[in-house]
C-alpha cells in the first residue's frame, strides 16, 4: 500500500501498520489526564508509529501466554495503554476482551461473572493495577493465569514482533460483552471484518475521512460505541484521537466541552443523559468561555434520545458557537458492533409529533405538535451501509412504514454470534425474514421497537420493557418524561418504569416508576408536603398524558438506581431491586 488512504477489506492491524509508515510522526492517539481538580489537562501523545511499537510489544509479551484464538481480558483505567493493548492483541490473534479494572465500583459482580464466562488465558493490565487484578481473581476464585503488565518502563527496548499466522478477517477478534440492561451480560464475537466494516460505515456517515477531522472521547473503551469511535475508525481513517476518562468527565463535564473546541473537525458521542448532565452543570461563565464553532458531529445513542435533551443543551451551548446541526441522534448495538443509523451532521434533528393514542396501539400517526395528546419523537436517520426492516413481532413479516414492529439490520458489520450460547445466537443472529428464499438469512434480531418514517428509524423502546395494560403498549421512557416534566425535584434521566404484580392475589399489574431526587430539592430535605405534592402531581400528569394509573412513585437518594457498566439505568436490575425491597426510599406513595 503506498497511497495515502488503505483499501477497504484489510485488517484494523494492517491500517495501522499502514498509517506507521506513511505518516510516522503524526499525532495518533492523546490522553488527556486531570490529575487536579483545577488542572487544565495534561496530554500525554503517541505518533502512529510509536503507537505501533506499542501494540507490537504488547504482542510479544502475549506469545507466552497465549495461543491464536485464546481470550486475553484488558483490565485497564482508559489510556494509552488501553488502545496499545487491544491493537496488540488483534496483531497476536488472540481475542480481546474489552472489561474494566477492579476499581470500577458497583460492577465487581459482573466482571467476575464475564470472566468466569470467557476463560481468558491471561490478564492485561498495568502496573498500577496489577495487584488489584491479582487481589480480586483470588477473592472471586477465578483460575490463575498469568497477569501481563504493559506500561513497559522508559528506555525498555522494543521487543521482536511474534510470528503468528495473519487472523482470517472472519475470525474472532474480540468479545463485546453487553451491558446487561435487558438480559445477563453475554460476549457478542465481532471478527475482524465486522470491526473494520463498521468503523468504514462511521466514517461514511461522519465525514471523517481526513486529516482535518479529530475524535474526542470520555467513553470508556470498554463499551462499544467507545472502542469504535475512539480506537477502530481512527486506525482505520488515520486521523487522531483524544481520549478523556470518564470520572474526568463526570467530576467536571465542561472538561469534555473544552477539549471538543481546541481540535479540528472534533467528532465525538455520548450517551443521552451526559448532554442533560453538560447542560445542568453549565453556568454563563463556563459557557461564555467555550469555543465550540469546530464541533462537527455529537452523536447521541446508547439510549433513547430525548427531544427535550436535544433542545436544551443547544439552548444551552448555542451561544458557544455549537452548530444545530452537529447534534446526531443515532442508533446502535453491540450485536451489530455498534452503529447502525444515524441523523446526518447536514441537518439540525428531526422530530415528529404523533398521536399518543395511535402509538400505543402500535403505528406512529402525525398530529398537530399543539394537539395536548402529542407525543414527541426523535428519528435517528437512516441505515448506515447496512439493511433495515421492521418486522411484526409475531409473525415476523416486514411491516410498512409507520406501524411499530421490531427493528431487524442485515449488514458485514453484524457480529457472529454470542460466545459459547448457540442457542441464544441462533435465535438472534442470521434470522430469514418469513417466505424469503433460504438463502436470504442474515437478519439480526435487535429487540428493540420502531418504524420508518419517511426512510428515517423512529425507536419506540425495548421489547423487554414494554409496558402493557389493557392491550395498550406505553413506553417506559415516555412515562419517565411525562413524572420527569411533573416533578421538578428529580434528576434528570435518572427514573425507571416499569410494571409489577399487585399483592392483592388479583394477578392484575400495576404500575411503579423509581426516581432519583436532586440534591438539595425540598423533597431530599424531608419535607413530606413536597413529597406529597410530588406524588400527586406526577399520577395526574401520567394519567392525563398515557391513560395509566401510576400506583407508586418511589422517591430515592441520588446514585440508588442501578446502572449498566455503561451508565445506563438499568430497568430490569431497578425492577428486580424494588421487588427485593431493595430501596430505601425518601418518600413511598
Amino acid at each position: 500500500m503506498t497511497s495515502a488512504q488503505p483499501s477497504e477489506g484489510l485488517l484494523l492491524t494492517d491500517h495501522l501498520r499502514h498509517w506507521a509508515a506513511e505518516r510516522p510522526q503524526q499525532r495518533a492517539f492523546t490522553y488527556v489526564d486531570f490529575p487536579e481538580a483545577d488542572s487544565p489537562g495534561l496530554h500525554l501523545t503517541l505518533g502512529w508509529r510509536g503507537l505501533d511499537q506499542r501494540a507490537l510489544a504488547v504482542a510479544a509479551r502475549l506469545a507466552g501466554a497465549a495461543n491464536a484464538g485464546d481470550r486475553a481480558a484488558l483490565l485497564l483505567p482508559q489510556g494509552l495503554d488501553y488502545a496499545a493493548a487491544f491493537l496488540g492483541c488483534l496483531y497476536a490473534g488472540v481475542i480481546a476482551v474489552p472489561l474494566f479494572g477492579p476499581q470500577l465500583p458497583g460492577h465487581e459482580g459482573r466482571l467476575a461473572g464475564v470472566l468466569d464466562d470467557c476463560e481468558p488465558a491471561c490478564l492485561l493490565t498495568d502496573t498500577a493495577t496489577a495487584p488489584d487484578v491479582r487481589a480480586f481473581s483470588a477473592r472471586h476464585g477465578l483460575p490463575v493465569v498469568p497477569v501481563i503488565v504493559v506500561d513497559a518502563p522508559a528506555g525498555t527496548p522494543p521487543a521482536p514482533a511474534p510470528v503468528v499466522p495473519r487472523p482470517d478477517p472472519q475470525d474472532v477478534a474480540y468479545l463485546q460483552y453487553t451491558s446487561g440492561s435487558t438480559r445477563s451480560p453475554a460476549g457478542v464475537m465481532i471478527s475482524h471484518a465486522n470491526v473494520v466494516a463498521n468503523a468504514h460505515q462511521a466514517i461514511d456517515a461522519f465525514g471523517a475521512r481526513t486529516a482535518a477531522s479529530t475524535t474526542v472521547g470520555w467513553l470508556p473503551l470498554f463499551h462499544d460505541m467507545g472502542l469504535v469511535l475512539s480506537v477502530a475508525a481512527p486506525v482505520v481513517g488515520g486521523f487522531p484521537s483524544v481520549l478523556m476518562d470518564p470520572v474526568a468527565f463526570l467530576v467536571d463535564p465542561l472538561r469534555w466541552l473544552r477539549l471538543l473546541g481546541s481540535y479540528p473537525g472534533t467528532i465525538s458521542a455520548a450517551p443521552n443523559f451526559a448532554y442533560d448532565y453538560c447542560a445542568s452543570r453549565a453556568d454563563d461563565e463556563a459557557i461564555d468561555e467555550l469555543r465550540l464553532e469546530r464541533v462537527k458531529v455529537l452523536i447521541n445513542g446508547s439510549e433513547p434520545v430525548r427531544p427535550a435533551t436535544v433542545d436544551r443543551f443547544h439552548e444551552t451551548f448555542g451561544r458557544a458557537g455549537l452548530a444545530p446541526v452537529a447534534h446526531c441522534p443515532s442508533y446502535g448495538l453491540a450485536e451489530a458492533t455498534v452503529f447502525v443509523t444515524n441523523d446526518a451532521y447536514t441537518s439540525v434533528p428531526a422530530t415528529v409529533s404523533c398521536s399518543a393514542g395511535a402509538l400505543s396501539t402500535g403505528r406512529v400517526t402525525p398530529c398537530h405538535p399543539d394537539d395536548p395528546a402529542a407525543v414527541r419523537l426523535i428519528t435517528c436517520g437512516g441505515p448506515v451501509g447496512q439493511e433495515l426492516r421492521i418486522a411484526d413481532r409475531t409473525t415476523g413479516r416486514t411491516l410498512p412504514a409507520g406501524e411499530v414492529g421490531e427493528i431487524q439490520v442485515r449488514g458485514p458489520n453484524i457480529g457472529l454470534g454470542y460466545w459459547k450460547r448457540e442457542d441464544l445466537s441462533a435465535e438472534v443472529f442470521n434470522v430469514r425474514a418469513p417466505g424469503a428464499p433460504d438463502e436470504e438469512t442474515g437478519w439480526l434480531r435487535t429487540g428493540d421497537l420502531g418504524t420508518l418514517h419517511e426512510g428515517r428509524l423512529i425507536v419506540t423502546g425495548r421489547l423487554k420493557d414494554l409496558i402493557i395494560v389493557d392491550g395498550r403498549n406505553h413506553y417506559p421512557q415516555d412515562v419517565e418524561e411525562t413524572v420527569q416534566c411533573a416533578v421538578d425535584a428529580l434528576r434528570r434521566g435518572r427514573l425507571a418504569a416499569f410494571c409489577v404484580q399487585r399483592t392483592d392475589g388479583s394477578g392484575e399489574d400495576e404500575l411503579v416508576v423509581v426516581a432519583e431526587l436532586r440534591r438539595g430539592s425540598e423533597v431530599a430535605e424531608d419535607d413530606p408536603a413536597a413529597g406529597v405534592d410530588a406524588v400527586r402531581a406526577a399520577q395526574a400528569a401520567v394519567f392525563a398524558r398515557h391513560g395509566l394509573r401510576l400506583s407508586r412513585l418511589v422517591l430515592v437518594a441520588p446514585g440508588a438506581l442501578p446502572r449498566t457498566s455503561s451508565g445506563k439505568v438499568s430497568r430490569t436490575a431497578s425492577h428486580r431491586h424494588f421487588t427485593e425491597g431493595g430501596f430505601e426510599p425518601t418518600d413511598h406513595r
